[in-house]
């Protein structure tokens, strides 16, 4: 059953700003080291960065909880699995307030924007 729906669309030259500005510390401060990782070795960093971006968007929509109660951007992370499908894990903080909840995520992204959508749906 249907819990959240979150989308979410950014502009890529927001986050080539930001890198450009802020470098490594705006990484840490969003990204996970294996979001950085992943990202950092496609010959376009910020778009993959920019999906990711707005994957954890989309995922703080669904849930409804967005940076609030502790809650950081790196508590919502963006993993491949190994055939390459986008996946949310989710940190402590979150999982105790959503229990078994899961997150399913689609994200895309040309030069110019990045997209994603999440939903939130009960476990089986």
């Amino acid at each position: 059953m249907l819990t959240g729906l979150g989308v979410d669309i950014i502009e890529v030259s927001r986050i080539r700003k930001a890198l450009d500005r802020w470098g490594e510390r705006f990484i840490k401060r969003v990204f996970t080291p294996e979001e950085k990782r992943y990202s950092m070795r496609k010959a376009f960093p910020e778009q993959s960065l920019a999906a990711r971006f707005a994957a954890k968007e989309a995922v703080m929509k669904a849930l409804g909880t967005g940076l609030t109660g502790g809650i950081a951007w790196t508590d919502v992370e963006i993993v491949n699995n190994p055939y390459g499908k986008p996946e949310v894990k989710l940190g402590r903080k979150i999982t105790s307030l959503i229990g078994e909840k899961k997150v399913q995520i689609s994200l895309s992204h040309t030069r110019e924007f990045a997209v994603a959508f999440a939903v939130l749906e009960e476990a089986e």
